[in-house]
Order: structure tokens, then sequence, then C-alpha cells
């Protein structure tokens, strides 16, 4: 099971059989209202997740929030180079399994065999992924609601 496996079984637990329909409810007209802004149905990114201390269940990562911050500013800075080898640099600092390849299809939208809906993954990587342009780069901070498990620089691919 990948990281984003992880993920959305954690998410449908939370917010599908615990009772917090609210926060579910909330977060579901905000994505319909986000797809209906005329941002495409399906994207398929890329991306480097950088954690810290406490941020990964099951993972040892020792450096602190603030490093997180840092490394995943000069990672998003290098990233964004036109000359940048994204692949490489997926394999050289991302918290989660290489490639790190994601298929989303947005609100509304029927996942394919393999894609994640919107609704299931951490709402800030949806929200930076149907916003960036195919071939750009975009940032995710970490932020306890839209993305706990620490920084995302997300390329889409298509």
């Amino acid at each position: 099971m990948n990281f984003f496996q992880l993920i959305l079984a954690a998410h449908l637990v939370a917010f599908g059989f615990m009772g917090c329909k609210n926060k579910s409810a909330e977060t579901a007209v905000e994505t319909k209202a986000q797809a209906q802004a005329g941002e495409p149905e399906r994207v398929k990114v890329q991306h480097i997740l950088i954690g810290f201390k406490g941020s990964l269940p099951g993972q040892s990562i020792e450096r602190s929030p603030e490093d997180a911050k840092k490394l995943a500013m000069e990672i998003f800075e290098k990233a964004k180079a036109r000359d940048a080898d994204f692949e490489a640099l997926v394999k050289q600092y991302s918290e989660d399994r290489p490639p790190g390849v994601y298929e989303m299809t947005n609100a509304g939208v029927a996942p394919a065999a393999g894609a994640f809906p919107r609704e299931g993954m951490v709402p800030a990587f949806g929200n930076v992924g149907f916003k960036l342009q195919v071939g750009e780069v975009g940032l995710a901070e970490f932020d306890p609601q839209n993305s706990p498990f620490g920084y995302h620089i997300i390329k889409r691919l298509n």
C-alpha cells in the first residue's frame, strides 16, 4: 500500500465512518465549487513529499518542521528551473516512494482504475494539482488541516 492509499483509507475512516459529516460536507461543497471554476476533470501529477518528525505515521524522520520548510523551499526553487530533472529530485528527496505519480479525478467525476478521487486526497494536494498547467510546478505548504503530512512539491504531468 503506498502513501496515498493509506491517506485515502484514513480519510474514509475519519470522514465517512466516524460521523464527521460536517467536515466532509464542507470539503465536498468546497471541492465541487473548485471543479466548477474551470478546472480539469482529471490530472496526473508527480510529487515530492517533505515531512518532519511526527508528520508521517510509520516513518522515522528526524528533521524539524523548520528544517522541512527550508528544504521544501529549496527543492521547490530547483524544481521550477527550466532544466530541472523532477524525477531525480523525487528519487533524492521524497518521503513517498518513487516515482510519486498519482492520477486524480475532480469532484463528481468517477475515478478510473488506479485513480484517486480528489475528495479522498489531502485537500492541499488536489487544490494545488488541479490549478497547475501541464508542466508547471506548485507547492502545497504544511497545514494541519489541508496538508498535515508535510510539504508537497507537485508537478502536473497531464
